[in-house]
């Protein structure tokens, strides 16, 4: 069973209420089994509000408020969802505060981007989930 972001998927949950809606990703999804969730949406944050950046080893909103408790609750939240549909793999947001795989924005809201992890994709590894991003799976 995969885990899909529901942002790749088109649900409106972005930070700007928006989605990344990906093409890439459809494709790769036809004909297997998966599910979707959105870390961020679970934790009770509302979409939109103001975009999010890790700095160290917080989140911080672009207002400067601490919302790590609201990423870590998102985190738990993906990985009993994980545990109870028995997945395996998932196919997470780059750079996300919450889903990057390999690098996320580094707190400056500047658009500079560092190699580290989201919260949700940290805790979903630590557990022995194999994590793709929609870069992974361009042609």
């Amino acid at each position: 069973m995969i885990l899909v972001s529901g942002c790749l998927l088109g649900v409106n949950c972005k930070y700007n209420g928006g989605n990344n809606d990906n093409a890439a990703v459809h494709k790769f999804l036809e004909g297997k089994e998966y599910v979707v969730f959105c870390p961020e949406r679970a934790s009770g944050l509302l979409a939109p509000r103001l975009p999010s950046e890790i700095r160290g080893n917080k989140v911080y909103s672009k207002a400067g408020d601490d919302v790590t408790a609201e990423f870590r609750s998102g985190a738990e939240k993906a990985l009993a969802f994980c545990k109870a549909h028995g997945v395996t793999q998932a196919i997470l947001k780059a750079r996300s505060p919450s889903c990057g795989v390999r690098a996320v924005y580094d707190g400056t809201f500047t658009g500079h981007v560092v190699p580290g992890m989201g919260v949700t994709a940290q805790l979903l590894a630590e557990n022995g989930i194999e994590l793709l991003d929609e870069e992974d799976l361009v042609t």
